[in-house]
């Protein structure tokens, strides 16, 4: 989708995602110490929201200038809100300015290409012994899993994800469940967690 697209889609209701952030991205990053982090197509900014409270500063990117917008309006009521650096960027041409502890990138659904071309330039901006977090919706989610994307070329698995992620170490990479209120069965997402390996001192 374009950015007008998202644009629409973020006007028309008052949130597209939930105020809270994302549970997966809360589990996985709740035992890191505070630092300098991206969240890359930020959206509405609830992930970036949430680190922030949490005493991160963030740099929070999307193309979406109406969710940005969003973003900016609900930090004004946020713990730390005013840690978060809003940028309108579009991620697959975007070479952001690290170095950072952390990077979330939470269901960035694009297809192989435009997905390699998002994070090639943020491998390089990962600090030595910061951490990269994927999640998105799984491949299996379409015939197994409830909501999400139904085209099969811009859904994840684990193994494009870490194929993506040269040069750091995977410290997870599953097809994980995640709970749907109202739903009947869970969805699927994969889940990869990964870090740049710190280099000893010569």
């Amino acid at each position: 989708m374009r950015a007008e697209d998202w644009d629409r889609r973020y006007a028309a209701v008052e949130l597209v995602w939930s105020a809270g952030p994302n549970r997966l991205v809360a589990d996985q990053t709740a035992d890191l110490p505070p630092g300098r982090a991206l969240d890359l197509a930020c959206g509405e900014g609830r992930n970036a929201l949430w680190l922030a409270g949490r005493g991160w500063r963030v740099v929070a990117a999307d193309f979406s200038a109406v969710a940005l917008g969003k973003g900016r309006r609900l930090a004004g009521a946020a713990p730390r809100g005013d840690a978060v650096t809003w940028v309108e960027a579009d991620v697959t041409t975007w070479d952001p300015p690290g170095p950072f502890d952390l990077v979330v990138i939470a269901y960035l659904q694009l297809d192989a290409d435009e997905l390699a071309a998002a994070l090639g330039p943020v491998l390089p901006a990962v600090a030595p012994g910061g951490t990269v977090l994927v999640v998105g919706h799984d491949r299996r989610n379409i015939a197994e899993g409830v909501g999400g994307p139904q085209d099969p070329t811009v859904l994840l698995d684990p193994a494009t994800v870490t194929a993506l992620l040269p040069g750091l170490v995977i410290e997870r990479a599953e097809t994980v469940e995640r709970p749907v209120d109202g739903a009947d069965r869970p969805a699927l997402d994969t889940l990869v967690r990964a870090h740049r390996p710190v280099t000893p001192a010569s």
